[in-house]
């Protein structure tokens, strides 16, 4: 099942609604299972804060789901994006489901 993607003026927004989804875990204090075990996410959600000043405060939400039914959220700002962090293996993992996918459901919010 590929992500559905949102665009939110603020990063508290999507958190917001992550949380009434049901995700709760904070996954950014757990970024080295991410790292170590990346096969034992799917990502659900994807928020996009875009900054309107400065390119720099651009910032992605993930909804992800671990293979043990934890529903938590990852929240990385363009900086948290380099070769060996969690933003990065979840960024390889959304385009991956991406290229899986048979059908393209990218929604606006």
């Amino acid at each position: 099942m590929e992500a559905q993607m949102y665009h939110y003026a603020t990063v508290s927004k999507a958190l917001e609604e992550l949380v009434e989804k049901g995700f709760t875990v904070d996954f950014n204090i757990q970024e080295g299972r991410i790292i170590n075990s990346p096969d034992d996410f799917e990502i659900v959600h994807v928020y996009r804060y875009e900054g309107e000043s400065d390119p720099g405060d651009e910032a992605t939400v993930f909804g992800i789901k671990s293979s043990t039914g934890e529903k938590g959220v990852f929240v990385a700002g363009l900086s948290a994006f380099t070769d060996s962090s969690a933003a990065m293996v979840l960024h390889e993992l959304s385009i991956k489901g991406r290229d899986n996918s048979s059908e393209n459901n990218v929604l606006n919010g």
